[in-house]
């Protein structure tokens, strides 16, 4: 006679069905190195891991900004130098040409000379980005600055271009306006003129002859005003650049904490994973093995 009760075979069935369950779970984690990947196994780590998937999404974005506003500002401050430099070279030569030794011929030749700087601030004023787009440009216009037939200059549109957005609620602007570059340097009367203007006018004066004391001081005063304002944007460009530094390194750190999250959320800790499956194995070898003994049992051997 046999022990063989319903409950007997429903039990050892039911644990052994968990046990390779168990395995068959195990397996797959170490398989495809994720803890889970139906959804419905984990909803608050699905949920948690859609969060960090759509952060990652938004950095990546948000990266690929600070990298295009690192490239304008670096483009800006050296463009800014080069500027910074002709305007030096036009007041040495503002300088010289108010000598009063000077021959008016001797003026036109440093006429010349600044409307070889007037041409050159004309072309680094109308640099292109690595977009192809005008690096001083405006919010308005297809162009930073327009030369007329006449040589006249004219800024090719108004207002500052839209900041780039680089992390959440954090936006740089990454370029100046040729307008705040060259423009707004004050005259004696109480009103404003720009760069070009101001050159044009002084080569106008040494070209004409004759007493250059007044416009020489005029174009020296604008001359330095301009070089001033050139700086303090080139101060602006790299306090903005530092930011972005700031910004980036916030980025990378952020990213790191996120891929830790994830990794602890959905990786499968392998080690782990192994030696919980040999000790699965294990006990269903184990349960088998006590299961078909306790089966074959008579009950004359129990009662023995």
């Amino acid at each position: 006679m046999q022990i063989g009760t319903n409950q007997f075979y429903n039990t050892g069935s039911s644990q052994l069905s968990k046990l390779s369950a168990k395995a068959d779970t195990l397996n797959t984690q170490i398989a495809t190195t994720k803890k889970f990947t139906d959804p419905s196994a984990d909803v608050v780590a699905y949920n948690r891991l859609s969060t960090i998937k759509q952060a990652n999404a938004d950095s990546k974005a948000y990266d690929g900004n600070v990298t295009l506003a690192k490239s304008l500002l670096t483009q800006s401050d050296s463009t800014l130098t080069a500027i910074n430099t002709q305007l030096q070279q036009a007041a040495e030569l503002t300088t010289q040409a108010a000598t009063g030794t000077l021959s008016d011929s001797n003026r036109k030749i440093i006429a010349t000379q600044l409307q070889g700087i007037r041409d050159e601030l004309v072309s680094l004023a109308g640099t292109k980005d690595a977009r192809g787009q005008p690096l001083f440009g405006a919010a308005t216009g297809t162009s930073a600055v327009t030369q007329g037939a006449d040589g006249t200059v004219s800024f090719g549109g108004t207002g500052e271009v839209s900041a780039i957005p680089v992390a959440d609620g954090t936006n740089i602007q990454a370029a100046d306006s040729a307008q705040r570059v060259f423009g707004n340097i004050p005259t004696s009367d109480g009103g404003t003129t720009d760069a070009f203007a101001l050159l044009s006018n002084f080569i106008s004066a040494l070209n004409a002859g004759g007493d250059v004391s007044k416009a020489s001081a005029t174009a020296a005063d604008g001359l330095t005003s301009a070089q001033t304002q050139v700086s303090a944007v080139q101060g602006s460009v790299g306090a903005r650049a530092a930011r972005l530094d700031i910004v980036s390194s916030q980025s990378t750190d952020a990213a790191g904490a996120r891929e830790l999250d994830r990794s602890a959320l959905e990786d499968t800790d392998l080690s782990t994973a192994i030696a919980e499956l040999q000790k699965t194995m294990t006990i269903i070898s184990a349960t088998q093995a006590s299961f078909t003994k306790l089966g074959s049992l008579s009950l004359f051997d129990y009662l023995k």
